[in-house]
């Protein structure tokens, strides 16, 4: 088992001096489990799978396609928000959380991802045949705009120790 820290008990790891300094447990969790973490898979997956329903739609023209980008883009839009709930939740009852800066840059890029999959779904809703090429070219931003929040995360959870379980005894 790799050690963790000094022979005085002090941890050498960047990361988890950070954590010892700050509160960085999960004020909305499932047996330890922080839920957005868990949660962010589902909008992000729903939001590249519009894209590529979309490239689909483009190359073959089959109706089917359309049907499918409304039920991606309304399920990209509404896991979004229950994932942002829940996010806005832990960066605002988590001081430690609150207190890093990455974690206002991903909470404002996740929100404008969840602005762009309401637009995107409401594109559908409204007239279904503008999804060539205006739903085309939103699920292009919000697939880019995925990247850039995702970034910001994964920033908190590698750089910060965010979401991380971590025994005091180790």
């Amino acid at each position: 088992m790799a050690k963790h820290g000094d022979s005085a008990g002090q941890p050498r790891s960047q990361v988890l001096l950070e954590m010892k300094r700050l509160d960085m447990g999960s004020a909305v969790a499932l047996v330890g489990h922080p839920i957005h973490v868990m949660m962010v898979h589902f909008p992000v997956a729903f939001v590249v799978a519009t894209f590529g329903i979309d490239i689909l739609y483009w190359w073959s023209g089959d109706a089917f396609w359309v049907r499918a980008g409304l039920w991606s883009a309304g399920m990209a839009f509404w896991s979004g928000v229950a994932a942002s709930i829940v996010g806005t939740g832990e960066l605002l009852l988590v001081r430690g959380i609150r207190m890093l800066e990455a974690s206002w840059s991903h909470a404002v890029a996740a929100m404008t991802l969840v602005g762009i999959a309401g637009a995107n779904w409401g594109i559908r809703l409204v007239n279904p045949a503008d999804v060539l090429p205006h739903g085309l070219v939103v699920s292009a931003i919000a697939t880019v705009m995925v990247g850039f929040a995702g970034w910001h995360g994964g920033k908190l959870v590698f750089d910060h120790g965010v979401g991380i379980l971590v025994s005091p005894k180790d």
